[in-house]
């Protein structure tokens, strides 16, 4: 089992039943993989956080399966990395639920909560979940700066996030400053293909991280 969502208040249901494809796609699952988590993954964290990391949605092998964000897949071993060697975990990661990994000053949660089909949800499914995204980060009136993993997952932080995305533009390390002097980062998705292909490196993901903790000291420096 996953641990605690930190915003239970937020969570969608365990049989969310918003989104059909997506909810057809979970029962073929449980059906094929029983033991797997299976369900809307909810957020991972602190309830504190100061730094807030959107990703889009989880992955067959990754979440759906363990329950936690980014936990079980490619995408898991490069984003838990780097929050080790920023400070913002505790323990080893070990691609498990139960492996007793922390975040400290960090939330984790996704655009779109259930496994889309070949990881690819409809803009229909993106807008339905919405909720689901804005809710915690209403939750997290301390969260100032965050961190978004792909274009999926920039677009909906953006409206989430009361922006207006004609103004807000996806690009690796493009910043917006947004309403409720709210800052958001862009990077490219810690993916697998990604990194195969050389899109993103592990410096070029390690430099979002950087540039946030600089948001972090200036937007301190400024109150």
């Amino acid at each position: 089992m996953p641990p605690p969502s930190p915003l239970p208040a937020t969570e969608p249901p365990h049989d969310c039943p918003r989104c059909p494809r997506l909810v057809a796609f979970r029962e073929e699952l449980r059906d094929a993989f029983p033991d797997w988590w299976n369900a809307p993954v909810p957020a991972f964290g602190d309830p504190d956080a100061w730094l807030a990391i959107v990703g889009l949605a989880p992955g067959k092998q990754g979440a759906n399966r363990t329950g936690r964000p980014f936990t079980g897949d490619y995408a898991g071993d490069l984003l838990y990395a780097t929050l080790a060697k920023f400070g913002l975990s505790e323990g080893q990661y070990q691609a498990r639920a139960d492996d007793g990994v922390t975040l400290n000053g960090a939330i984790i949660v996704n655009a779109v909560r259930c496994l889309p089909p070949q990881n690819k949800p409809t803009p229909e499914e993106i807008r339905t979940c919405r909720p689901f995204l804005e809710a915690p980060i209403a939750a997290l009136p301390g969260t100032r700066i965050f961190i978004a993993l792909g274009q999926i997952a920039h677009q909906s932080a953006v409206k989430a996030l009361g922006g207006r995305l004609p103004k807000a533009r996806f690009g690796h390390l493009a910043e917006h400053r947004l309403p409720g002097g709210r800052v958001l980062i862009d990077s490219y998705h810690c993916s697998r293909y990604n990194t195969n292909t050389g899109r993103l490196t592990a410096a070029m993901f390690e430099a979002v991280f950087a540039r946030a903790f600089e948001v972090k000291a200036a937007l301190g420096a400024a109150q």
